[in-house]
């Protein structure tokens, strides 16, 4: 073999291994405890913005009221307020080119979208209950972020099967086997997020779900009597005060 072949054949593995080496998937180079710290952050901010939403109805569902004082970037700061007592921390942004920064800006940018579209609605006056109850936007939310996040995760409020509203929030196989296998195991530690490395829709992926359990003010819904019906119409599940209600989702495609 002459010099010059050899270093050519040289030179075209270097640059196919340095191909190799940047076309690697961002979720790829991820340690385990990096997807759960990432995992942890994304459904950390989403209970955030929900809990934005939840705690404003009364005002939302004000007939007397016109502009409602709750903008995209009003509820983006109480976003990060609700983040903060949450974990102790101030919100931060990551490194735009990380995963968590990225999923950290899809996650912002749904929530700023789902909030200028229902402004009209929030702020219509004369008109008492809006139907922008904490559930709906959080449906919206995770569809937005999905969306933005362009196939490289993926969030999803859901529950147990019997508790189920909307079908699009239908637990899949994976997520009704932790729930019921798990969550609801009274040896299960309260609060723990279960995570594995499961297919999602078919693609390899790492999972994590987080229980979430009923609070005072999800009962007025969610609550006694079962088969009553609520103020939007929907039977009440007869869920009881600290009981298991719902989990979040998240995946991180490999």
């Amino acid at each position: 073999m002459n010099k010059f072949l050899a270093r050519t054949l040289s030179f075209g593995l270097a640059v196919l291994m340095l191909s190799f080496f940047f076309t690697v998937p961002a979720g790829a180079a991820l340690s385990n405890e990096d997807k759960v710290a990432i995992g942890t952050e994304i459904t950390t901010i989403y209970r955030a913005a929900r809990g934005v939403v939840a705690k404003s109805q009364k005002l939302i569902n004000d007939a007397s009221k016109g502009d409602k004082g709750l903008s995209a970037d009003v509820v983006i700061a109480k976003t990060k307020e609700n983040y903060k007592k949450a974990t102790g921390n101030d919100f931060a942004m990551a490194d735009a080119g990380s995963l968590k920064g990225q999923t950290q800006t899809a996650l912002l940018d749904a929530i700023k979208d789902v909030m200028n579209n229902a402004q009209a609605l929030i702020n219509e006056k004369g008109k008492g209950l809006k139907g922008f109850l904490p559930a709906i936007f959080a449906k919206q939310m995770g569809d937005g972020f999905n969306k933005n996040i362009g196939g490289k995760a993926y969030i999803k409020l859901t529950a147990p099967k019997s508790y189920v509203r909307n079908r699009a929030n239908r637990p899949d196989k994976w997520e009704a086997d932790v729930i019921e296998n798990k969550f609801k195991s009274a040896s299960y530690e309260k609060n723990k997020v279960f995570t594995a490395d499961a297919k999602h829709k078919g693609k390899g992926a790492f999972r994590l779900i987080l229980p979430e359990y009923y609070k005072k003010a999800c009962l007025n819904c969610h609550g006694e009597p079962k088969g009553e019906k609520d103020i939007t119409g929907g039977k009440k599940e007869g869920g009881k005060l600290g009981e298991l209600g719902g989990a979040i989702s998240f995946v991180i495609y490999n």
